[in-house]
C-alpha cells in the first residue's frame, strides 16, 4: 500500500484519475448519442426504432454496464487482480466503440447490438477494480481516502463534460459513426495511459498470488464476520437499495430527458442551435463549480458537529433529485396533451440538471467512499460490485420507464410522466430520513 504520512496524495492516483477520465469520455459521449440515434429517422442515419423499443435498449445498456461489475469485482478479487481486469475491460471496451462506429455507419444492426454486448463486458471488468485501487493506495484510516474520491469523482465528471461536448457534436451534426469514433478513440488513451506509466502504482492492483497478503490469505482461512462487519455490510447493502432509486430518476438524463431537449425545448441562440447532446455536459459542468463548495460546506458543518451522517446526506440528495423533477413538471406544463414537439425554455432543463447535480453530489461521492469504508478488505472488490450492481438495476429500470415518455405524451401529458419521478424521489427520501439515526448506529464510527 502506498504511503501517505506526508499527507500528499501519491503520484498514482492521477494515473488512475487520468484512466478514469478517458473511460468516462468514452462512455458519456457514447451515451448521449445512443437513444437519439436508435430513435433517429433512416434517412438521417438512425435505425428509425420507437421510443418504447430504445428505452429498452438504452435501458438494457446502461443496467448492464453495471450489473456485469458484480461478476468483474469477483473475477478480480480471486484470480487476475484488479489492475489486469481494468486494462482487459478497456480493451474490450475500445474494440467495442469500434463496432458502434463501423455498425451505425453501415446501418447493421447485428454488429452494433455486437458492439454494446461488448461494451457492456468490458465494462464490467474495469469499472469496480479501478474505483477498489483508488481505495488501495490509503492507508486505513487515512484523512486523504475522502479528498481521493472526490478527485477521483472530478476526473469522471471532466470525461463525461468533454465526451459530451466532442462525441455529441459530432454525432449529431456531422455523423453518427464519427461521434462512436471519438469515443472509442477517448478509450484508447486510457488504456495506453494505464499500460505505459502502471509501474507508478508499485504493488497496487497486481493479481491476488502475487502479493504477500494474498498469500497469506490462501493459507489463512478468513475469519467469519464479526456482528460490527455485518452491521457495516447491511448499511451498505440498504444504501445500495435506495441508490436504485435514485438512478433510476436520475439516468433520465440520457434517455427521456435528452428525447425532451431534443424534441421539446428551445435551443435556438439566434446565431447556434445547441446540439440535444449538450445539455448532457450540463450535470458536469455544475460538479466542476459546486463539488468545491459541498466539500467547504461538509467540512464546516463537521467543525461544528453539525455534518449530516452518510444515510442523511442519501436523503437530502433524493429530496434535490425530486425538486429537480418538479422544474420539468412544470416546464413541461406549456406542452398540449399529443403534441411531438414544443419550444419550452430551456432555462427549466438547465435548472432540472442543478438541481439533480446536487442531489448526487450529497449521494454518489459519498457512496464510494462508504462502500470502501464500510466494506471488510477481502470483500471490497465484491462489495463495490454490489453497489454497481444497484446502480445497473437502476439504470435499467430508468431506461425502461424512459420508453413510455411517447405513450404519457399522447395519451396524458410530459408533465405526468416527470411527476412519477417527483413521487418516487421525494416518498424515497422521508423514508431514508427515517432510518438514518439506526444506519448511522450501525456504521459504528464510520463517518
Amino acid at each position: 500500500m502506498t504511503q501517505t504520512s506526508n499527507q500528499k496524495h501519491p503520484s498514482a492516483l492521477y494515473l488512475l484519475f487520468f484512466t478514469e477520465m478517458w473511460e468516462r469520455f468514452s462512455y458519456y459521449g457514447m451515451r448521449a448519442l445512443l437513444i437519439l440515434f436508435l430513435t433517429s429517422e433512416m434517412s438521417k442515419g438512425g435505425f428509425a426504432f420507437s421510443t418504447e423499443k430504445s428505452g429498452q435498449i438504452y435501458g438494457l445498456y446502461t443496467g448492464f454496464s453495471y450489473l456485469t461489475t458484480l461478476l468483474g469485482g469477483y473475477i478480480a478479487d480471486r484470480y487476475l487482480g484488479f489492475r489486469k481486469s481494468v486494462i482487459i475491460g478497456g480493451i474490450l471496451m475500445a474494440i467495442a466503440q469500434a463496432s458502434l462506429s463501423f455498425g451505425s455507419f453501415g446501418s447493421s444492426v447485428p454488429i452494433f447490438y455486437f458492439g454494446l454486448v461488448l461494451l457492456v463486458t468490458g465494462n464490467g471488468m474495469f469499472k469496480p477494480n479501478i474505483s477498489s485501487m483508488v481505495g488501495q493506495l490509503y492507508e486505513d484510516g487515512s484523512p486523504l481516502k475522502d479528498s481521493a474520491y472526490t478527485i477521483f469523482y472530478m476526473g469522471i465528471n471532466i470525461g463525461a463534460f468533454l465526451g459530451s461536448i466532442i462525441c455529441g457534436y459530432l454525432g449529431e451534426n456531422v455523423g453518427w459513426h464519427y461521434g462512436f469514433g471519438a469515443a472509442g478513440v477517448g478509450m484508447v488513451l486510457g488504456v495506453l495511459i494505464l499500460n505505459t506509466w502502471q509501474k507508478m502504482l508499485g504493488p497496487i492492483g497486481l493479481p491476488p498470488q502475487k502479493t504477500s497478503k494474498a498469500k497469506e490469505a490462501e493459507a489463512v482461512p478468513q475469519q467469519p464476520l464479526s456482528l460490527v462487519e455485518k452491521q457495516r455490510l447491511i448499511v451498505v447493502l440498504v444504501l445500495s437499495f435506495f441508490s436504485i432509486i435514485f438512478w433510476l430518476a436520475f439516468e433520465q438524463a440520457g434517455s427521456s430527458m435528452n428525447l425532451f431537449a431534443s424534441r421539446y425545448t428551445d435551443r435556438d441562440l439566434g446565431f447556434f442551435e445547441v446540439p440535444a447532446t449538450w445539455f448532457q455536459s450540463v450535470n458536469a459542468f455544475f460538479i466542476f463549480t459546486l463539488a468545491p463548495l459541498f466539500s467547504i460546506l461538509w467540512i464546516k458543518l463537521e467543525r461544528v458537529g453539525k455534518n449530516p451522517n452518510g444515510a442523511l446526506k442519501f436523503a437530502i440528495g433524493l429530496f434535490l433529485l425530486g425538486l429537480g423533477f418538479v422544474a420539468l413538471v412544470i416546464g413541461a406544463g406549456s406542452i398540449p396533451q399529443g403534441a411531438t414537439s414544443g419550444s419550452v425554455s430551456m432555462l427549466w432543463l438547465v435548472l432540472a440538471y442543478l438541481l439533480h447535480t446536487m442531489g448526487e453530489l450529497c449521494l454518489s461521492p459519498v457512496g464510494l467512499s462508504f462502500v470502501n469504508k464500510l466494506s471488510p478488505k477481502h470483500l471490497a472488490g465484491l462489495m463495490f460490485g454490489v453497489w454497481f450492481l444497484a446502480t445497473g438495476l437502476g439504470n435499467y429500470l430508468g431506461g425502461a420507464i424512459s420508453g413510455f415518455i411517447d405513450r404519457f405524451a399522447q395519451e396524458q401529458s410530459l408533465s405526468n410522466f416527470f411527476l412519477l419521478f417527483v413521487s418516487v424521489s421525494i416518498v424515497s427520501s422521508l423514508i431514508l430520513f427515517l432510518l438514518s439515526p439506526l444506519l448511522r448506529k450501525w456504521m459504528h464510527g464510520v463517518k
